[in-house]
């Protein structure tokens, strides 16, 4: 299984809280990548305000080091572009009604 694919899989298994679908089939994760010493994430969340924010990124720092024995996991959560349904998964539109 190709690097970028296997470290997507494991962030399946992080999940908004608020609408239980995980955030890669959410479209928030911009660009994962695993460099020799750590992990790098850009990702984005469903909106700047979000209350879950510490939730949702300390899940991805888990789920990483879990997965990779890595301890050096860097989260970047950039607002550009602009997250929107568009960029959602069809598994995600369906589960949320979108079709």
């Amino acid at each position: 299984m190709e690097q970028t694919t296997h470290l997507l899989e494991c962030l399946k298994e992080v999940y908004d809280p608020e609408l239980g679908v995980n955030i890669v089939d959410l479209g928030l994760v911009y660009e994962v990548r695993e460099e020799p010493e750590r992990v790098h994430v850009r990702m984005t969340l469903t909106t700047p305000g979000c209350p879950l924010h510490d939730t949702i990124v300390g899940a991805v720092k888990w789920v990483l080091q879990e997965n990779t024995n890595k301890t050096d996991i860097d989260v970047q959560l950039v607002w550009e572009p602009q997250w929107s349904p568009q960029m959602m998964s069809n598994e995600a539109k369906e589960m949320l009604g979108y079709f």
